[in-house]
């Protein structure tokens, strides 16, 4: 894929270190709202969007703080931490990016996020099986996901699977 070229060894080391970040923002998001087992009113969405803002800003902080020397990944993790909901067809937030104006880290954010987020028991869903995930997912196909990673993901779904079987036990 043209993709490849733009992840060289070292930008997939920023990425794997940098992903575990991307929803430090929720921090700043009240526990009455994360843990709602139902729908959330259009207020509590406003609050949970800005849990991007509040993520990039966090790791911008205290990238200032620390000036330890790897910029490259405290700004990838800023990056994805506050781009990686837009969506491929621009209807994403916070800014509503559309197609490759989107960071490819927060496209490939968004696809990891959101397969995690199926596979997952969450207070208002149980978890969906692997090839539901992937059905779901494979519906939002060029309007929530990058086509191209999307079929990045669909091409390796059963070591992604392996590795999520792997960690399941360890979560649950």
């Amino acid at each position: 894929s043209h993709l490849a070229a733009q992840l060289d060894d070292e930008t997939i080391r920023l990425l794997f270190k940098s992903a575990p970040l991307h929803d430090i923002g929720k921090v700043a998001v009240p526990d009455a709202i994360l843990l709602k087992p139902g729908k959330l009113t259009p207020e509590e969405w406003i609050i949970m969007r800005g849990h991007c803002l509040a993520g990039r800003n966090a790791i911008i902080s205290s990238a200032k703080e620390l000036h330890d020397g790897d910029d490259a990944f405290l700004n990838l993790a800023a990056e994805i931490a506050y781009y990686h909901h837009e969506k491929w067809n621009g209807q994403g937030y916070p800014l509503g990016l559309k197609g490759s104006d989107i960071p490819l880290g927060a496209r490939l954010m968004a696809v990891a996020d959101v397969y995690d987020a199926l596979i997952s028991k969450r207070v208002y869903k149980p978890p969906f099986a692997h090839d539901e995930s992937i059905s779901i997912m494979l519906t939002e196909r060029g309007e929530h996901f990058d086509p191209d990673v999307l079929d990045a993901l669909v091409a390796v779904a059963d070591k992604f699977e392996a590795i999520a079987n792997r960690y399941k036990d360890a979560i649950n």
